[in-house]
């Protein structure tokens, strides 16, 4: 007998990752939706010029350093991409985001390109010097920029259907962030830079590449429901032929609709 459960499951999973349909159409991100990342980018770059910025980051990298209970191990390595591994996990476990398979991964390499472009070009051009010393490329955080990126891809995909998608993306990238400033690598001025950068990176991937798709996929034909398909099918057509009768040659005009 055919496990018609699983016999479904494969269908969609097949359909999820072997089509392309126009599935972007209702994934633009809201204008007023940029404001708030479009702020955190204006604070990190304000602390380059702005005092009481800079002496807020010393505060907060001296309590970080006499509170600090952390360790050296690295976890946020693995923090900044926990939201994509379950984004394409719940995928596979047959929970389903807005995007099918391949929208959704052009989507995420558009926006990883935005980001790593803008972060890798601010860290050799601002040469801040890390808390530790270690190299002049503190600015912004990378980790948090991807870390952020992450979760708002989450987010976009996941959070109609429940914002608890949304809460452990962000929380997520949030400990990444906080443990950039505990392992003395970033200024906290870094770290809300590179959460800007990450947010506006995803958000600005899902208001550009509706536009990008319209240049490489053809639009699937809409089918008017109003109408019956038997309808919709006829074309019109017509026909101009010689004809003899009672010994007089004309034309016959055929036309059908």
């Amino acid at each position: 007998m055919r496990d018609t459960g699983k016999a479904d499951y494969i269908d969609t999973l097949k359909k999820d990752l072997l089509t392309a349909p126009d599935t972007v159409q209702h994934l633009h991100s809201k204008l007023g939706a940029l404001i708030p990342p479009a702020a955190m980018v204006t604070y990190g770059l304000a602390s380059f010029y702005a005092k009481p910025l800079r002496r807020f980051d010393q505060y907060i990298y001296r309590e970080a350093d006499e509170h600090n209970f952390s360790t050296r191990a690295t976890i946020e390595d693995y923090f900044q991409v926990a939201p994509v591994v379950m984004v394409y996990g719940l995928n596979l476990a047959g929970v389903h985001g807005k995007n099918t398979f391949i929208d959704r991964t052009m989507i995420l390499l558009l926006s990883e390109g935005m980001m790593n472009l803008t972060v890798m070009g601010l860290k050799h051009s601002t040469h801040r010097l890390r808390p530790n010393g270690a190299d002049r490329y503190s600015f912004p955080s990378g980790h948090t920029a991807n870390a952020f990126l992450t979760a708002e891809f989450m987010a976009q995909e996941f959070g109609d259907r429940s914002p608890y998608y949304t809460v452990v993306g962000y929380a997520f990238a949030t400990t990444t962030g906080a443990f950039r400033i505990y392992h003395r690598d970033h200024w906290f001025s870094d770290v809300i830079a590179g959460a800007g950068f990450g947010i506006l990176a995803t958000k600005g991937a899902y208001l550009l590449y509706p536009h990008i798709r319209k240049l490489f996929v053809k639009p699937e034909r809409t089918i008017n429901t109003d109408v019956p398909i038997e309808r919709e099918e006829k074309t019109s057509s017509s026909l101009v032929m010689p004809s003899f009768s009672n010994g007089t040659f004309g034309l016959t005009y055929v036309a059908s609709f």
